[in-house]
């Protein structure tokens, strides 16, 4: 599958009209019909807005299921700067082994 059938694709399940998505993107529509139409990729420089505007990871669209682990979730995320995510992750780089122990052992705990 090429990387504009797997955009289209995205789009679809996004239920994202050609007009929205290149609203979003700032790339312009005739683009993203000859993308459709004639079977092409976006430019390299695209593809950060792409994944942005779709929600998903460059891998997502650029590879095959590769990088997926058994359990078919990735065996990475991408976090956004700024958000409870990465303060949450930045924080817990701060702490020193005994306590990330504990982090640990209080999110199994919350789990249950």
């Amino acid at each position: 599958m090429t990387i504009s059938e797997k955009i289209f694709r995205y789009m679809d399940a996004a239920e994202m009209l050609q007009i929205d998505f290149a609203r979003k993107t700032g790339i312009s529509q005739s683009t993203i019909s000859d993308w459709k139409r004639k079977k092409t990729n976006p430019a390299a420089d695209k593809i950060s807005v792409i994944c942005n505007t779709l929600g998903i990871t460059p891998n997502d669209l650029l590879c095959d299921n590769e990088n997926k682990t058994q359990d078919n979730e990735r065996d990475y995320i991408i976090i956004k700067e700024g958000s409870e995510k990465y303060r949450l992750l930045t924080e817990f780089e701060c702490l020193d082994l005994r306590k990330k122990e504990r982090l640990m052992g209080y999110l199994e705990a919350l789990k249950k």
